[in-house]
């Protein structure tokens, strides 16, 4: 079975751990590293010959607009991440609305293809923002990846459903993050610092569980902060942020290439979209 794989991509300072401590404005003055990763992650997919959904940033796509040129000419999908990676509930709906249609309008201008897809900064649809989900379709998305469907400090909404659906008026298909059930309790799945933190042993168990018990596909989903173990450190973040961000880089590529040799993957509008 084809699993669906996705990269959110944004810079390291631009996580939502690090919120508190790095400003907006600063953002240009930061030592820029998102390029350089991106272009390391595209390599690595082509080395093992699979397509990807590229969730990005609008404020990184208007400083590297090459970085969007190669995904379209190698075959992957670009979707939106926002603009700034600001959480649905920070905005108003008005306020989502520009950002979401700003997004779109700059992704495809730049690119050259249709934008189709969304996911929410910190996956930050949730109970109280499901409206989010009638904005999207009215602003021409077909899809969204925003929810993960456990409990989490910064997202999570524990009750939802697990696999794809229909949301709101509109009708929009919303892909949850992949999670497993062992033992009644549902595991998150679907990568980023889970998949750095727990054995890789685990994620092969999980994925072929969905794949299997399930009959569904699973998600993998990463940044390209992930894969680069010697970023700048932010030494002022409160420890648990610093654990969560820093965690096990070094892991990160390896446990990737072995889930890039060992499972099918492709895009998200591939396996979601057109069955």
């Amino acid at each position: 079975m084809r699993n669906a794989l996705t990269v959110d991509v944004e810079d390291y300072f631009q996580v939502q751990a690090f919120a508190g401590q790095i400003a907006e404005a600063d953002w240009d003055g930061l030592p820029h590293r998102v390029e350089r990763n991106t272009n390391k992650v595209m390599d690595m997919f082509a080395e093992h010959g699979v397509k990807a959904t590229f969730f990005t940033l609008g404020w990184v796509a208007e400083r590297y607009p090459a970085l969007l040129r190669r995904m379209v000419a190698e075959g992957h999908e670009i979707a939106s991440h926002g603009f700034r990676h600001r959480r649905v509930g920070d905005m108003t709906p008005a306020q989502f609305r520009d950002d979401t249609r700003r997004t779109k309008a700059l992704l495809e201008d730049l690119s050259g293809t249709a934008v189709n897809g969304y996911r929410a900064a910190s996956f930050s649809i949730d109970s109280r923002t499901l409206w989010a989900h009638d904005v999207l379709a009215e602003e021409g998305r077909t899809y969204s990846s925003s929810i993960y469907p456990i409990a989490h400090d910064l997202y999570g909404m524990p009750g939802g459903e697990r696999f794809s659906y229909r949301a709101g008026r509109g009708g929009i298909t919303e892909v949850p993050v992949s999670t497993v059930i062992l033992f009644g309790k549902r595991l998150p799945c679907g990568g980023g610092g889970y998949f750095r933190l727990l054995p890789y042993a685990f994620y092969r168990w999980a994925w072929r569980r969905v794949n299997r018990d399930d009959g569904q596909p699973a998600m993998l989903y990463f940044h390209p902060w992930e894969i680069d173990p010697d970023q700048p450190r932010q030494h002022g973040a409160p420890l648990k942020s610093r654990l969560r961000h820093y965690s096990r880089l070094s892991a990160m590529e390896g446990k990737i290439r072995r889930a890039l040799r060992e499972f099918e993957w492709d895009r998200m509008d591939r396996i979601f979209l057109d069955g």
